[in-house]
């Protein structure tokens, strides 16, 4: 099983060009969110361990969850409203953010139990590691999950808008890297962190997104393979990085490399596969507006 820990959230897009009050129309989302929606679509035995709200949206994103697989038990509950992400929406279909997230029910969250012993995999990343009290303990869990043996997959998806400090931030985040057994970076986050890390106490391979150039990665093997971007007529980006996170761990789990040590050791060709799947996957969820990863028929063939 994989589980992926952190928010989720309502991204509220925009509807129509040129309005200057267009009306909003609310999706359901989150970076891990997408991510976990994403896993259970490609046929995965995933899990999503969070604090969700009472409320209707709450109630919404766990009907999501659930109608793609995904297993809620590991879902905490409180009275506290959902976060709320209006999302910017640019002529190249890139987004943008703005949050309200005082006081809401994902910021609350706190360390659950170590995870069931069936777990192989737990995926971490976004406003969860920024968001206090919830971040100290989402941090918490990542390292406990690293030191017993689980592959470890971080998305730190920056938000600067949500980081008063980026110093402390960055500093915080190379912090996490000995127990990341697989990062995800795109080139803004990259550019915003200060570079790829790179060392023989980080990740065990570390993944580059580029948008519609594709993507790279480069192992603690040895290994690098760069692969394109799979063409596609852009709606808008809102959840590709997500389901390139899902497509990694799906195609790591299908090769039985669901381990720091695996993902180290998987020769060029596989790594080829692998991110070949994740840049279709991601092209399908461009397609089509607001995070809607596709569904594993439509990636064969």
């Amino acid at each position: 099983m994989i589980v992926v820990a952190g928010e989720s959230l309502i991204d509220l897009v925009p509807q129509g060009e040129g309005e200057p009050l267009p009306a909003l129309l609310p999706r359901l989302g989150g970076g891990p969110y997408n991510t976990a929606v994403a896993l259970g679509r490609l046929g995965d035995r995933t899990a999503f361990c969070s604090r969700v709200s009472t409320d209707g949206f709450g109630e919404a994103l766990l009907a999501g969850l659930r109608s793609a697989g995904v297993d809620t038990s590991l879902v905490a509950r409180g009275p506290e409203p959902t976060t709320l992400a209006v999302a910017a929406v640019g002529a190249d279909g890139s987004a943008g953010y703005g949050f309200y997230a005082e006081g809401t029910a994902d910021r609350l969250f706190e360390l659950p139990p170590p995870l069931p012993e069936e777990v192989r995999a737990v995926a971490f990343g976004t406003c969860s590691l920024v968001l206090e009290p919830g971040a100290s303990a989402y941090e918490r869990m990542l390292r406990r999950e690293a030191r017993r043996g689980l592959l470890t997959l971080l998305d730190p998806n920056v938000r600067p808008g949500l980081i008063p400090d980026p110093d402390a931030y960055r500093e915080r985040f190379a912090g996490w890297l000995p127990d990341v057994s697989l990062l995800k970076l795109s080139e803004d986050d990259a550019h915003w962190l200060g570079g790829v890390p790179d060392g023989p106490r980080g990740p065990a391979a570390v993944v580059l997104t580029r948008g519609a150039k594709g993507m790279t990665v480069r192992t603690r093997g040895g290994v690098e393979v760069s692969v394109p971007g799979t063409p596609s007529a852009v709606a808008d980006t809102i959840g590709a990085g997500d389901t390139v996170n899902a497509a990694l761990l799906h195609g790591l789990a299908a090769r039985g490399a669901l381990s720091a040590e695996g993902a180290a050791e998987l020769d060029g060709a596989a790594w080829r596969e692998i991110l070949d799947l994740a840049a279709r996957a991601a092209a399908i969820t461009c397609s089509r507006p607001g995070a809607d990863p596709p569904y594993a028929a439509e990636l064969t063939g």
